[in-house]
């Protein structure tokens, strides 16, 4: 039992995370992505709305996206406080509070709004569009390194 509660090493949650690919367009026939389920949830919440971005989208036609967030995070709840031999909070302590919560909502829909202006976030061109073998998704995954890259390195030297 120690192996399931301990993190797992990379070559092994990896390629699991990879089979992810194959198991969703050959069982369903589906693109992996996760930042789509923005623009389902953004028709949902506004059914009536003039942008035609969302007014001539049949949001009813992705449900199984939004199922599949939701089976993310219970997954990842279940993780987090039953599978790990230290139990983590939902939270990290500086967030549980108002304004906390009110950076994390911000920061997210920031997030979901970047990512649709991308046509897609990390997992769904660095996963999915770098198996379909998509140009952009390769400029994208690039950039998403040195973006990465970056913040980690150099923005901590330029801001001391």
């Amino acid at each position: 039992m120690d192996w399931l509660l301990s993190p797992w090493p990379w070559y092994v949650a990896g390629p699991l995370i990879g089979l992810t690919v194959p198991a969703l367009l050959l069982l369903v026939g589906k693109p992996f992505g996760i930042s789509s389920s923005f623009r389902h949830l953004s028709a949902i919440c506004s059914p009536r709305t003039d942008i035609d971005y969302l007014k001539s989208y049949d949001w009813r036609g992705e449900v199984w996206n939004l199922l599949f967030v939701v089976g993310i995070l219970i997954g990842g709840a279940v993780a987090a406080g039953l599978l790990s031999a230290d139990p983590v909070p939902f939270l990290p302590g500086d967030y549980q509070s108002w304004t906390g919560a009110l950076k994390l909502l911000v920061g997210g829909l920031l997030v979901g709004f970047g990512t649709r202006y991308a046509d897609g976030c990390t997992s769904g061109h660095t996963i999915m569009g770098l198996s379909s073998l998509n140009w952009p998704s390769l400029v994208a995954s690039i950039c998403f390194f040195a973006g990465g890259l970056f913040v980690v390195w150099f923005l901590p030297l330029a801001l001391s």
